[in-house]
């Protein structure tokens, strides 16, 4: 049998597991990537390359924080093995814990279905579900920006990146708040489809056109608008003009009029930050800017943005945003 004539691949199973209250677009949004996909391959004639279903404990409508409800089957006793397996997120409190005999019951099925699965994946907080289900013992992962302080308190043993879209460590993969998981989603498909159809379906969804890079909504520059008058403004403000100097926290603190240690706890108050924190987070957020500019070199970013060499801001992008200075500019120039 020849390549014409073999039957179409069986689809693959995208199997998304929702709670009471979780984030609607969590779950909506993946699918939503899923189900174009399946468009753009009907309308080339092809057979639809995923089969969707919305899973639940106990199955039937399953109300999310926004007040609509998505129609669930319940948890199948069944291995999910071949199966991609997203679990949607929701405010921390909601979702499933070992505190409850109902939390204890899905997260021992999650346990066991994650661990068939070919793919498990979180969107948002989804990832503490992950993590208290002992999924993501010692692995690298990322949640929304607002809760990475209480995953990595909740779970140590994590690696968490508190500024990647999303994130693989074998077959486990979480993403970042809310929409990030649109991202992970088209990542998914480009792993299954290749890199064109996935294209296919980005420009269909208007998502490589809208999406920025890293999780920078939650922004030193937002953050200083935040505060007009507080010192993460005042010292962003200083702090912009100077980013391929050498700056240290003491010519930070006087430039604020403040005591380094005055420095240190009003900007933790105001923003969670250190001062180095706060200066790495700028020059992470101009390397960005100007990486996604038509002519941009790696070199150039890398030299304007303060990192000094391509070296530097390899490392940098590496262990804040999950890849290559190279791919970014890639994917957002």
């Amino acid at each position: 049998m020849n390549a014409l004539t073999s039957p179409p691949a069986p689809p693959i199973d995208i199997w998304l597991l929702v709670f009471p209250q979780f984030l609607l677009l969590d779950a909506t949004g993946p699918a939503q990537v899923f189900s174009t996909a399946n468009d753009e391959a009907r309308d080339a004639g092809l057979a639809p390359p995923y089969r969707i279903r919305i899973l639940a404990a106990g199955g039937g409508a399953v109300r999310s924080s926004s007040g609509v409800s998505l129609l669930a089957e319940p948890l199948p006793r069944r291995s999910l093995a071949g199966a991609t397996l997203i679990v949607s997120g929701g405010r921390v409190a909601d979702l499933p814990s070992g505190d409850t005999p109902a939390g204890r019951s899905q997260l021992g099925w999650l346990a066991r279905a994650g661990a068939a699965a070919s793919r498990c994946c979180s969107v948002c907080t989804g990832s503490f579900v992950l993590a208290r289900a002992g999924l993501l013992e010692g692995r690298r992962a990322v949640t929304h920006w607002a809760d990475v302080a209480a995953l990595r308190a909740e779970h140590p043993q994590l690696e968490i990146l508190d500024d990647a879209l999303h994130v693989r460590d074998g077959k486990f993969r979480t993403s970042a708040g809310i929409s990030a998981g649109m991202d992970l989603a088209l990542s998914l498909v480009e792993e299954d489809l290749g890199r064109e159809r996935a294209l296919d379906v980005a420009k269909r969804m208007v998502l490589f056109l809208k999406r920025p890079g890293g999780q920078r909504q939650f922004s030193a520059e937002l953050l200083a608008q935040s505060r007009p008058l507080g010192v993460s403004a005042q010292l962003t403000a200083w702090l912009r003009p100077r980013l391929r100097q050498q700056v240290d926290t003491g010519q930070m603190a006087a430039a604020c009029a403040l005591s380094v240690r005055s420095l240190h706890r009003k900007l933790r108050q105001e923003a969670g930050l250190t001062p180095a924190e706060l200066l790495a987070r700028l020059r992470m957020e101009t390397a960005c800017i100007l990486l996604e500019q038509r002519g941009m070199t790696v070199k150039r970013a890398a030299q304007q943005s303060g990192y000094g060499s391509e070296y530097n801001l390899r490392r940098a992008f590496t262990a804040r945003l999950g890849v290559l200075p190279s791919e970014y500019q890639a994917r957002f120039a």
